[in-house]
């Protein structure tokens, strides 16, 4: 039965997809104008770091429930989580505009695929 955690994680995922996927339209010319507002590179790092981290607690709930996905979730997670922390460090520089974009994407299609995933 799907608890609330998992419907969190759906939810999240899907703002953090949506984050993501409307300014890469927008750049297509798809959607209205406000699509492609750009937001400062610290809060989109910080996101990653969250994002990132809420994916491998819920990566942490795939894999006791012996779910194979939850392996290729956590090693996701942690490369992304590992990059947002080294972008709000300083130490790498080279994150901004379509990449962020590509890790929303794929941070967001993990926590959606968590929400069933979890309680399989």
């Amino acid at each position: 039965m799907m608890e609330p955690k998992d419907w969190i994680s759906g939810l999240v995922g899907l703002m953090i997809l949506a984050l993501g996927l409307l300014p890469l339209l927008n750049a297509r010319g798809v959607g209205p104008a406000w699509f492609g507002l750009s937001l400062p590179v610290k809060l989109l790092s910080w996101v990653v770091v969250i994002g990132g981290f809420y994916l491998i607690i819920n990566s942490f709930i795939e894999i006791t429930n012996s779910n194979v996905v939850g392996w290729l979730s956590f090693l996701i997670a942690a490369v992304i989580t590992v990059l947002g922390v080294l972008q709000v460090l300083g130490k790498i520089t080279w994150i901004g505009g379509i990449v962020f974009n590509i890790i929303f994407i794929v941070v967001g299609f993990f926590l959606v695929i968590a929400t069933f995933a979890m309680e399989m």
